[in-house]
């Protein structure tokens, strides 16, 4: 299987200031092999913070979510991929003609060193009531199927997903088809708004490359520390 981060955890800073992020990225850089930023950040610092993130030389994970017509979501992945973050990211139920927009303005925008452009498929805050109430009547794991496969035929590099879709996703889409996996909790720690989470270890045994972890990290007593002792268990698994 490609991993491709030799660390695969990637912090997750739900922040809304640049000195919040700066001092924590600087914490964690020796422990994490990225950092995630998001819509509470980027709604307060901009493309600039953005570019700030990634000068303190993480690769940066913009999780946007992008989901309009062709056109918009194909300028706002290039003006994010001028940035120099490593990955972005679109809902992949905002069709196919939208995802190949997406992928092919961050070609034309930053060539080879493209980031990755991921689809979006179910929230991990969702579950099948849930996808009900929106009109969603399949189950969650055939939700989120559908909507990675349409994200392959777009020629995306792969999809966000619960750690609970990783082995039928790695299964359908094959080895070299990236998961992004969110919704992961330590043993014993709160899960919070989530509804489909699993142990970072387990995650990383089933084939996840990217672990997005936010609270359990940047809300412990010693962020860094956290972050070195998830680290540390994932390295004995690679061993």
């Amino acid at each position: 299987m490609i991993k491709p981060f030799q660390n695969p955890v990637f912090a997750a800073l739900d922040v809304a200031t640049l000195s919040e992020a700066q001092a924590l990225a600087r914490s964690l850089k020796a422990h994490c092999g990225g950092l995630k930023l998001g819509l509470e950040f980027f709604s307060a610092e901009g493309a600039d913070g953005l570019r700030a993130m990634v000068d303190e030389g993480l690769p940066v994970f913009a999780d946007l979510k992008f989901h309009d017509i062709p056109n918009t979501v194909a300028g706002a992945v290039r003006a994010i991929s001028r940035i120099g973050v490593t990955i972005v990211n679109v809902h992949a139920a905002g069709g196919v003609a939208m995802m190949e927009a997406a992928r092919k303005a961050a070609e034309d925008a930053a060539g080879p060193s493209r980031p990755l452009v991921i689809g979006v498929t179910v929230l991990t805050s969702l579950d099948e009531d849930d996808l009900r109430s929106v009109g969603v009547n399949s189950p969650v794991r055939d939700q989120v199927l559908r909507l990675a496969g349409l994200a392959q035929r777009a020629g995306l590099d792969g999809v966000v997903c619960s750690p609970h879709e990783i082995t039928a996703l790695r299964q359908a889409m094959g080895p070299s088809f990236k998961l992004i996996v969110p919704g992961l909790r330590p043993q014993g720690a709160d899960v919070s708004d989530q509804k489909r989470v699993m142990t970072p270890e387990d995650a990383y045994r089933l084939g996840a490359d990217v672990l997005v972890i936010g609270r359990p990290i940047t809300a412990a007593a010693d962020p860094a520390r956290a972050a070195a002792q998830i680290a540390q268990s994932l390295a004995s698994l690679a061993a």
